[in-house]
């Protein structure tokens, strides 16, 4: 018994040292951007020496990447919590709406994923990784529309779930890049819901007809 206990202690000082070394690490990256702080930083940040940095982490890209595992994980939970309570019928305005309300939006957060984003680029190891990582939020997204889309057709021109959840992180890409600079959230939530309605819907916020139930004979020609 002493000595599972002793386990335990070790396990949660471990898992302690880890989330502080986590959280030391994202607050220096903000201020001075991914790439540019030595591992020695974050050690003292956290208040840690090399030895506890290197038990939880090969390396800095190793630390990012469990940094981003972590938010990558919120996002997708928030996006799938909010189209799940539709049941099998999709409200996509109220959907976006929710979407919109809970989504992740934090500047220090963006500020340091436009880092690492341009540091993967030049390194393909990472960038696959990197790459791995995002693919888990369309999946949640995708999987949510493919679901409805039966009692929710798509707009045709997005070609099907998959391509409409690439649209989806597109669009938050695109409006999260512009929070860098106006610093006004909420100003980038409404335009996310903006964008969403549109993707998602004819334009009007209504879904499209289902082009096979359509009484327009007009062929769809879309590749």
């Amino acid at each position: 018994m002493a000595v599972r206990a002793t386990a335990g202690r070790v396990t949660r000082r471990r898992a302690r040292t880890r989330a502080d070394l986590l959280d030391a690490a994202f607050a220096v990256f903000a201020v001075k951007g991914f790439g540019r702080v030595p591992i020695e930083e974050v050690c003292e940040a956290a208040g840690y020496s090399r030895g506890a940095f290197y038990s939880n982490f090969a390396s800095l890209d190793e630390l990012f990447f469990a940094l981003y595992r972590e938010r990558a994980d919120l996002i997708a939970d928030q996006v799938a919590g909010a189209l799940a309570l539709d049941g099998p019928d999709l409200d996509v305005r109220a959907a976006v709406e929710r979407v919109t309300e809970v989504l992740l939006l934090d500047r220090d957060w963006l500020l340091v994923k436009t880092d690492f984003l341009v540091h993967a680029a030049r390194d393909p190891d990472v960038a696959r990784t990197l790459l791995e990582h995002r693919a888990r939020l369309r999946r949640a997204i995708a999987d949510r529309l493919a679901r409805t889309h039966a009692r929710t057709p798509l707009p045709a021109v997005l070609g099907g779930a998959e391509a409409a959840a690439h649209a989806v992180v597109a669009a938050y890409d695109g409006v999260t890049t512009q929070l860098l600079l106006d610093r006004d959230p909420e100003h980038a939530r409404g335009w996310l819901a903006q964008l969403l309605t549109a993707l998602l819907t004819d334009g009007s916020g209504t879904p499209e007809t289902n082009p096979g139930n359509s009484t327009d004979n007009t062929t769809d020609n879309t590749p």
